[in-house]
């Protein structure tokens, strides 16, 4: 077994699943809350073109991640602000979203194609990163693989460990109730939206800044959907979310090292191969009836308070 190269395919799955465990969060946190944001896709390109465009004028990556962010949280207020304010159907405008975000970043970073980000340092745990084989594969790696992991769990601790979290899944579950206990319905869904607002702008600027790394329209190529789907696949919890996207980073990568070695297989059906995983693990879901598999009760739900 050529274990260079098996250490390379581990290495390039975790990167190639970084996106997605960023986008994944987001809208996690956003539907634990009982919103249903389809605009995912939107908010990771317009993250994609802000930390992209920041890197190239010679910022550093701390402020590229942070400016990506805030673009993804300010397109995500806008969604916000139609939703909870003027009651705005979520579907309609999470489509809207998407559809704005797309155009916006081809229409603003025409300027930018053809462009290289400087290259982000890798960050080597000692000792860790000189085992063989997983040494490199799992412990040389860019800050922001780090970072999605360090993300999981302190979101795993805020929904079950903290007060703040209890009350965001209290308002995800039954918001009249929460409304009722004299929790702000509309002030934690609207917090919920820019949270995951921003933590899919850093999955879109990820792209730009490590992965590719260079601007092309159109570049998150419906990871923003596949991380709505992955929601639903990790039964609405963290750390299935990082394992969902592993996996479905896993089948990115066997498809791009299929085409390499020339597996006699169309081209074709390698690149829908992990759309088509995807449509089958929702299927499967879909065909389960137990509890863990119970989405938020009021997930959708438009919310108006009562006068």
């Amino acid at each position: 077994m050529d274990y260079g190269l098996l250490s390379s395919i581990i290495h390039s799955i975790l990167v190639a699943s970084t996106p997605l465990v960023f986008a994944g969060l987001g809208a996690l946190i956003q539907e634990r809350a009982g919103v249903l944001n389809l605009g995912i896709e939107g908010l990771m390109i317009v993250g994609a073109l802000a930390g992209f465009a920041t890197a190239v004028a010679g910022s550093p990556l701390l402020v590229s991640i942070f400016v990506a962010a805030l673009a993804g949280a300010m397109l995500a207020s806008i969604f916000a602000l139609l939703v909870l304010r003027l009651y705005a159907n979520p579907v309609a405008t999470g489509l809207a979203l998407t559809l704005f975000g797309l155009g916006l970043a081809a229409l603003a970073g025409s300027q930018y194609v053809g462009q290289a980000a400087p290259q982000v340092a890798v960050w080597e745990i000692p000792f860790l990163s000189q085992i063989p084989v997983v040494g490199r594969a799992l412990f040389s790696h860019d800050p922001l693989v780090y970072l999605s992991i360090f993300t999981a769990f302190v979101i795993w601790w805020f929904l079950t460990k903290s007060r703040t979290g209890l009350i965001l899944r209290a308002v995800g579950e039954n918001h009249t109730s929460a409304h009722a206990l004299g929790f702000s319905v509309r002030g934690v869904r609207f917090l919920a939206i820019i949270c995951g607002g921003a933590l899919a702008g850093i999955g879109g600027s990820y792209l730009t800044l490590v992965q590719t790394p260079l601007f092309v329209e159109g570049m998150t190529a419906g990871r923003g959907w596949i991380a709505l789907a992955l929601v639903v696949f990790a039964s609405w919890r963290p750390f299935r979310v990082i394992a969902g996207a592993y996996l479905f980073g896993s089948v990115s990568i066997i498809q791009l090292h299929g085409q390499a070695l020339g597996v006699s297989i169309a081209s074709q059906w390698l690149s829908m191969l992990p759309y088509i995983v995807t449509i089958g693990a929702l299927v499967i879901i879909a065909g389960r009836n137990d509890l863990t598999h119970k989405p938020p009760g009021a997930l959708g739900s438009i919310f108006r308070e009562s006068k």
